[in-house]
C-alpha cells in the first residue's frame, strides 16, 4: 500500500476518533498495528490539526473570550479552562522528562477501552436521574485537568472520554461538558504538538526520527482537521438527546476484539517459537557414513 493512502486512513480515523470519547490514540495505535508505524511527533501533530478543527464550531465563545473577557462570568470560565490546561502541561512535562512512551502492544489498550466502556455504562446509570447542571466549580476545573493526565498514560482511555466521565460525576450536564472538554483541548494539544515539533528540530536524534517526513506529517493533520470538523459538528447534536451509553459498549465490543487479536498474535508466536526450538533441537551432524541426530541414529544401507 502507498505510504500517502496510509496516511490518509490515519487520518480519517484520527478526525473520527479524536473528540467522540473512544480514544484516537488507542486507534491509532491499533491501526499502525497493520498499517506502517508512525513516529509520536506524527501521533500528536495530527491530534493537533483535529482539534484546529473546533474552533469554528464555537465562534461564539471565542468571541465571548475576545471582546467580552472582562465579563466576570467569561473570565470565571477562562480561568477554569486555564487551570485545567496548566494542570495538564506541569502533569505533561514531568511524563515527558520520565520518558514515558506510548506502548507498542496492544494489550494495554485493549484494558483502557474496555475498563473505560464499563465505566462509562456505570457513569451513566449513576447520573441518568440526577438533576445536572452547566455551571463549571473549580473542582471540574482540576478533575479535567487531572483526567486529562490519566488518558495521556493510558492509551486507549481517552482525552475527552475520561474528562467528560469525570464532569459528569460532579454535576454537570452532557452538553457543557462536551464543551469544556472540547475547549480545554485546543491548547493542551496545540501545546504538546509544538512541543513536538520544537524538540524535533531540536534534537531529532533523541526522539528516534532523524528524517520525519514532513509532507506525509502534514498530509495527515490535514486530513485529520476536515474528518474532525464533521464528527464534532455531529457530536454537538448527538449529545443534546442522547446518553454516552453507546460509546461505552462500542469499547467494550472493540476491546473484546482487540484481545481476540492479541490471543491469536500470542498463539502464532508461541508456535514460532515452538518451531524454531525443535529445528535448533534436531541439529544433525554427518560422520563416516553415520548420520548422528540428538534424537535418532540412522544406518545407511552400505557401510
Amino acid at each position: 500500500m502507498p505510504l500517502a493512502i496510509s496516511i490518509i486512513i490515519l487520518g480519517i480515523i484520527e478526525g473520527i476518533t479524536e473528540f467522540l470519547p473512544i480514544s484516537s490514540t488507542g486507534h491509532l495505535l491499533l491501526a499502525q498495528h497493520w498499517l506502517p508505524k508512525q513516529s509520536d511527533l506524527f501521533n500528536v501533530v495530527i491530534q493537533s490539526g483535529a482539534v484546529i478543527a473546533v474552533i469554528p464550531l464555537f465562534k461564539e465563545r471565542f468571541h465571548q473570550f475576545i471582546y467580552r473577557y472582562k465579563d466576570p462570568v467569561t473570565l470565571d470560565y477562562l480561568l477554569k479552562l486555564l487551570v485545567s490546561f496548566l494542570i495538564t502541561c506541569v502533569g505533561g512535562f514531568i511524563m515527558e522528562k520520565k520518558k514515558l512512551k506510548l506502548p507498542e502492544e496492544l494489550a494495554p489498550v485493549a484494558w483502557a477501552l474496555l475498563i473505560g466502556g464499563i465505566a462509562f455504562l456505570v457513569v451513566e446509570q449513576l447520573v441518568g436521574k440526577k438533576k445536572s447542571g452547566s455551571y463549571i466549580g473549580w473542582d471540574i476545573a482540576i478533575g479535567v485537568g487531572l483526567g486529562q493526565l490519566v488518558a495521556a498514560a493510558f492509551p486507549g482511555a481517552s482525552r475527552s472520554g475520561t474528562t467528560i466521565m469525570i464532569m459528569l460525576l460532579l454535576g454537570l450536564n452532557r452538553v457543557a461538558a462536551t464543551e469544556f472538554t472540547f475547549l480545554v483541548s485546543i491548547p493542551t494539544m496545540l501545546a504538546a504538538g509544538g512541543y513536538k515539533i520544537l524538540k524535533t528540530l531540536k534534537e531529532p536524534a533523541v526522539l528516534g526520527a532523524p528524517k520525519e517526513d514532513w509532507s506525509m506529517v502534514i498530509l495527515g493533520t490535514v486530513v485529520a482537521a476536515i474528518v474532525s470538523f464533521i464528527a464534532v459538528k455531529w457530536l454537538l447534536r448527538y449529545v443534546q438527546s442522547h446518553t454516552f451509553n453507546s460509546f461505552g459498549w462500542y469499547r467494550i465490543v472493540l476491546a473484546i476484539l482487540v484481545f481476540f487479536i492479541v490471543f491469536q498474535e500470542k498463539n502464532k508466536s508461541a508456535e514460532l517459537h515452538q518451531h524454531t526450538s525443535v529445528s535448533r533441537h534436531i541439529e544433525t551432524r554427518t560422520s563416516g557414513g553415520i548420520i548422528i541426530s540428538e534424537n535418532a541414529i540412522s544406518i545407511p544401507t552400505a557401510l
